[in-house]
């Protein structure tokens, strides 16, 4: 079974969702956004999201997570809870 571990950043606007992008891209820590920014409770571990299996996220979420790069960020990725910065840790088929 496919199995991804990946982490998020979860917030409300597609402008902050850019934002916090564009930081990250110029060097700041991903883990430390998500502490200070996400609105989701996995904020408290860097958005950290552990493993999981497809279907166990919604699907805008699992789209990205098992197509994307490993390591590289990805998103906005709107879904029903708001908008998401997605970075996959780790990936296995």
């Amino acid at each position: 079974m496919k199995l991804a571990s990946a982490r998020h950043i979860l917030v409300d606007s597609e402008a902050e969702c850019l934002d916090l992008k564009a930081r990250i891209l110029a060097g700041e820590d991903f883990a430390e956004l998500a502490k200070h920014h996400s609105n989701c409770p996995s904020a408290q571990d860097g958005g950290a999201l552990g493993e999981f299996g497809p279907g166990m996220m919604v699907a805008e979420f699992d789209r990205v997570v098992f197509s994307a790069p490993v390591n590289e960020v990805q998103g906005p990725v709107q879904t029903q809870f708001g908008y998401h910065l997605l970075e996959v840790t780790s990936r296995s088929d």
